[in-house]
């Protein structure tokens, strides 16, 4: 068994942040872990169920809840105050479990406490409960080997000094078929000892990000087949000092899929895919990845990695996959895209936004700065956010200098986040601030 002894600094000072340092995502000084686009509108409507005591202490770096779940084992990693384990538990329904590990006492506590209450909301008591362990040691805490078809985590592995050790872990965990779909931060370098030992830069989840590269040989050297992407997005160091000590390091939050498939053979012939639909919240089209988007009914060419994946456990019955005939007609397989290319385009619209790809701030439309329409329920970030939605523009500009940390996003008009009428008095535009609520996010 592997020891945690050389290990209980880090352990030491990750407890100590999440469980008296921060009261909130408020007192965070990094967006690493607020960043990421909006939920998709079903985890929305869970989220708004979730009792506030959990929400309030929810810390993430993107939203690592797949869909189409039903009746299915879920783990997650570094569970917190269990937030996305109360959305799993609904998406799993009464058949399916969810458990969450996590060695901080405190987020355990507010976890354990307000699963009754949700059961009430669900109109079932749902297989969810929480177990004190460390997540490079899931076997001594209760997860038996091949038990689990999917395992989530949201921004928690970075916090590990042994990475290797989670990804082996979770390896073993995983049903054949089964899946590691979780979202954390990475960079786009090597980082120095003083930013990964730092307290605060650990906490915050950029201390211990691994580079990118390091990350996808890893995975695939324990076994998995080659990691996918499905989003990337920059981060935002707002700290100036904090910023002095990690330099010209990027840093980026990066949703990954590992599948636990039998290598594919790429010398074999190709294959054709065809998304049949089945999933709620997914009815015209499906996103394996960002390389992959299946339109319901369209037949389209994959390779072979591809038509492993989705012939998997949970992926098959909504999929049909089988040799390729003939090519004729059909859309061509699609190339993979680079992570170093992704992050690349991620800093870039970065750079025009102001700081963040999170959906608060989103690309500006050519007529100015505020962003296009999104979702009823709201494009932003968690309501103690320390970036703030509008960015700082010029005075000319259609968006507000920032707001203290409370006031994240201004108040929607119809055309956006972001309303564009300038005063007949007063060149600055009229804005409204008002919070936003985690249930958006």
């Amino acid at each position: 068994m592997a020891s945690l002894g050389d290990s209980n600094a880090v352990y030491s000072s990750v407890k100590d942040y999440y469980g008296k340092v921060l009261e909130s995502s408020k007192d965070l000084k990094t967006s690493a872990c607020t960043a990421g686009a909006a939920p998709h509108a079903i985890v929305r409507k869970i989220i708004k169920t979730i009792p506030d005591a959990v929400n309030d202490k929810f810390y993430g770096c993107g939203n690592p809840i797949p869909l189409g779940i039903e009746g299915k084992d879920v783990l997650d990693l570094g569970s917190g105050s269990g937030r996305d384990c109360y959305v799993a538990a609904a998406l799993v329904g009464p058949q399916g479990s969810v458990t969450g590990v996590d060695m901080t006492d405190e987020q355990l506590q507010t976890a354990r406490e307000n699963i009754d209450a949700f059961g009430t909301t669900l109109g079932y008591t749902p297989k969810l409960k929480f177990v004190t362990g460390y997540i490079e040691m899931l076997e001594s805490s209760g997860i038996a080997h091949s038990s689990i078809d999917v395992c989530i985590s949201n921004c928690v592995i970075n916090l590990s000094p042994n990475k290797k050790l989670v990804l082996q872990g979770v390896f073993n965990a995983l049903r054949s078929g089964g899946e590691l779909y979780f979202s954390d931060v990475y960079a786009d370098q090597q980082l120095p000892s003083a930013v990964r030992t730092h307290d605060v830069l650990l906490g915050e989840c950029i201390g211990g990000a691994l580079f990118t590269e390091e990350f996808e040989q890893m995975a695939v050297g324990i076994g998995f087949a080659r990691p996918r992407v499905l989003s990337v997005g920059h981060i935002a160091i707002n700290d100036a000092e904090l910023q002095g000590l990690v330099g010209e390091a990027k840093f980026y939050s990066i949703t990954y899929r590992l599948f636990k498939v039998p290598q594919a053979d790429q010398s074999m012939g190709g294959f054709v895919a065809e998304y049949q639909g089945g999933i709620e919240g997914y009815e015209g089209e499906y996103e394996l990845d960002v390389d992959h988007v299946f339109v319901t009914g369209k037949p389209v060419q994959v390779d072979a990695a591809t038509a492993a994946v989705l012939s998997s456990a949970r992926l098959a019955r909504f999929f049909k996959v089988s040799a390729a005939q003939t090519t004729d007609g059909l859309q061509p397989a699609a190339s993979t895209t680079s992570t170093e290319l992704l992050m690349e385009q991620a800093y870039k619209a970065s750079s025009s936004n102001g700081g963040s790809t999170s959906c608060c701030a989103p690309k500006k439309e050519s007529s100015g700065c505020c962003p296009p329409k999104k979702e009823a329920s709201g494009c932003c970030a968690p309501k103690e956010a320390s970036s703030c939605c509008a960015p700082k523009k010029e005075a000319s500009g259609c968006c507000p200098p920032k707001k203290e940390s409370s006031s994240c996003c201004a108040k929607k008009e119809s055309s956006g986040c972001c309303n564009t009428k300038t005063s007949t008095t007063d060149a600055q535009p009229k804005l409204n601030m008002l919070s936003c609520s985690n249930d958006t996010c």
